[in-house]
């Protein structure tokens, strides 16, 4: 589909209640993601965890997001959307609140699974209504700038909140961020998927050529196929490398509070990203942004290999978070271009499904290298490499 979706259609009262609900929720559900390399040296501390230990619980607790896209399969548009995140918000709050208790690593793991299954039931319902809105690029942009603003504060306040605490101070302050979107949920309507397609949503393709309204069903699979792929790749590079950055810059002999600081520094380029795809919307220039976005996050990784210095390390982090928060919001519309009632939820099932393999699989590599990095950021390399070929092979032909 071939639609320019910018500010010439303003903004509906449902929109403006779609947004405050993404901009709430995806700040807390994607905390976990975002302070990894804050809160994985403490969970080293605490459980005496090994790296394939720690990736594990990682996958585990991230890959959970997509497990809970196979029964959403169901239920997306049969239940009501208030109802469900009221239910699974509750179930979040009190997974949070639990974590802080236990001593038993098993246990943990088994908490944070449930957990993860009810906060991405709720991002299942942030996915698809970012695409219902009458800018889909500005809804992901949303999605992603309010989780790093989020990220940011966690990031920055940590030296002075958490120094001397264990992890269960982190897991408590999730459950009270948690509770405070509970206000913003009667925002959305809640029968929103259960009904037709609202009038307004027909005129915005009203001056879109037929053919391009309805891709043939063949073609418009394999775009499908292939654009999962690049969601996957995408998301198995970053996240396996994210989770090791603090590991990765106290292997080139950085301390821990140094690392700290540079990783909350790069949430700024990191919020300043998508904050620009947020204002600009859609564009026509989207293929030439993915371009620019991927080749910079690949040159990121690169700068990571051979033990970097701090001003490398440094470099590295700033340009990693720019390049992931400015993609991001990019090849989300993208997907949301093929159509389908089900494109969003397929997403996030390759986006949980990319969390589980990265931190794993980068933890086997790092272990198995008795500690090195090397193979760990190669495989980074080549999974961002190849999701920029699946991402170029989806976009829409220019129009004239």
């Amino acid at each position: 589909m071939s639609v320019t979706l910018t500010s010439a259609r303003p903004a509906t009262g449902t929109d403006r209640g779609i947004y405050t609900y993404i901009a709430v929720y995806s700040a807390v559900l994607y905390m976990v993601l975002l302070i990894a390399p804050v809160i994985a040296g403490k969970l080293i501390a605490q459980y005496s965890l090994t790296p394939t230990e720690l990736g594990m619980l990682f996958s585990l607790e991230l890959g959970a997001f997509s497990l809970a896209t196979v029964p959403a399969y169901l239920w997306l548009n049969r239940l009501n959307l208030r109802t469900v995140t009221y239910v699974c918000t509750a179930v979040a709050i009190a997974g949070n609140l639990v974590s802080g208790f236990l001593d038993s690593f098993a246990l943990l793991v088994l908490v944070r699974v449930v957990t993860s299954l009810a906060a991405g039931s709720i991002t299942v319902i942030i996915l698809t209504l970012s695409g219902k809105t009458a800018n889909p690029s500005r809804g992901f942009g949303v999605f992603v700038v309010f989780q790093l603003l989020m990220g940011a504060v966690i990031l920055f306040a940590f030296p002075a909140l958490y120094a001397d605490a264990d992890v269960s101070a982190i897991y408590w302050t999730m459950a009270a961020l948690t509770a405070c979107c509970l206000p913003v949920v009667r925002m959305i309507d809640g029968d929103l998927l259960r009904r037709p397609r609202e009038a307004s949503n027909v005129l915005a393709t009203a001056d879109v050529p037929a053919a391009e309204q309805s891709p043939a069903p063949a073609a418009s699979r394999v775009k499908f196929v292939i654009g999962l792929a690049a969601v996957l790749l995408f998301y198995i590079g970053l996240s396996g490398v994210w989770s090791f950055m603090a590991q990765i810059s106290g292997g080139a002999g950085i301390d821990l509070a140094t690392s700290s600081l540079v990783l909350a520094i790069a949430t700024i380029p990191g919020i300043a990203a998508p904050l620009v795809a947020t204002f600009l919307g859609d564009s026509p220039k989207r293929k030439w942004f993915l371009l620019i976005g991927y080749l910079a996050l690949g040159g990121s990784v690169a700068l990571l290999f051979g033990a970097p210095g701090l001003i490398r390390f440094a470099l590295a982090a700033l340009v990693f978070k720019f390049a992931w928060t400015f993609i991001l919001p990019y090849l989300l519309a993208s997907l949301s271009d093929i159509g389908g009632s089900h494109v969003m939820n397929s997403t996030n099932l390759m986006i949980g499904t990319g969390f589980a393999i990265g931190p794993v699989v980068s933890g086997m590599l790092i272990e198995s290298a008795g500690g090195g990095f090397g193979g760990m950021l190669l495989l980074a390399v080549v999974a961002v490499l190849v999701s920029m070929g699946c991402a170029m092979a989806i976009q829409r032909p220019a129009r004239a």
